[in-house]
């Protein structure tokens, strides 16, 4: 599964299934022990969950970089590798 970005301990992660694609583009963000998957039309949770602050922190990650993961997301859907995205800080 190709990483995105890193930041604060959280990792940004998007993958396709070639066989079974998505219908829903999404990424999975990893914390520690805690992984959560959020839909990008529009970013909001759809499965699992992050401590309160790290969720704040993915949710306006991916506000300010909302094109660059939908066109990750449509490079991953034809067989692309998908370009990394600048880490908050």
């Amino acid at each position: 599964m190709p990483e995105l970005s890193r930041f604060f301990g959280i990792i940004i992660r998007i993958y396709a299934e070639p066989f079974a694609p998505h219908h829903r583009p999404h990424f999975h963000a990893y914390y520690q022990a805690a992984v959560a998957v959020y839909g990008l039309h529009p970013v909001e949770l759809i499965s699992g969950s992050l401590p309160l602050r790290p969720q704040r922190l993915v949710e306006a990650w991916a506000e300010m970089h909302r094109e660059e993961l939908l066109a990750d997301w449509h490079l991953l859907q034809k067989g692309c590798r998908p370009a990394p995205i600048a880490p908050l800080q």
